[in-house]
């Protein structure tokens, strides 16, 4: 299941959180992440790019590029997927990003914490997103909206 902790989030709190994802992406993603076809699938469809090898993505918009130059969205998802033991700032995501955030939680094995600081878009087909903040567990995007409004 999401789980969403709305506000700041300190690295003394939960030292396991993550909040500037490019910089930490740059300094650890693996080659195995970009060539897995789920990582690849994302990479398609958020950057409007096609991997060319573990170091190179061919990008609509800025051309060939090193992986380190895809979008800070692109990272955050990318860390979401492959570094399951920290916590990420996903408000550097646009809502382009929310279906993948929400497919990442579902394909996980166990619950995904993540921090926001905006009400991202996850749309409106039912989900199940607990807030972390008050312990409710959210279906819709009513109920979500209502609830996040809370802490932010």
């Amino acid at each position: 299941m999401l789980n969403i902790f709305f506000g700041d989030m300190t690295e003394k709190e939960y030292p396991n959180y993550v909040y500037n994802t490019s910089l930490y992406f740059n300094n650890t993603y693996l080659d195995s992440w970009i060539e897995d076809e789920f990582s690849k699938r994302m990479i398609k469809s958020v950057d409007k790019a096609v991997v060319l090898s573990p170091n190179a993505v061919d990008s609509k918009a800025l051309g060939v590029i090193p992986v380190t130059q895809i979008s800070g969205g692109l990272k955050t998802l990318l860390l979401l997927q492959h570094d399951k033991d920290k916590i990420f700032n996903v408000s550097t995501c646009g809502d382009n990003c929310a279906r993948w955030v929400l497919e990442i939680a579902k394909r996980s094995d166990k619950d995904l914490l993540i921090n926001l600081r905006h009400v991202m878009d996850f749309g409106d087909k039912p989900y199940e997103i607990k807030i972390v903040n008050n312990g409710v567990v959210v279906h819709n995007a009513k109920e979500y909206v209502m609830n996040a409004g809370l802490f932010l």
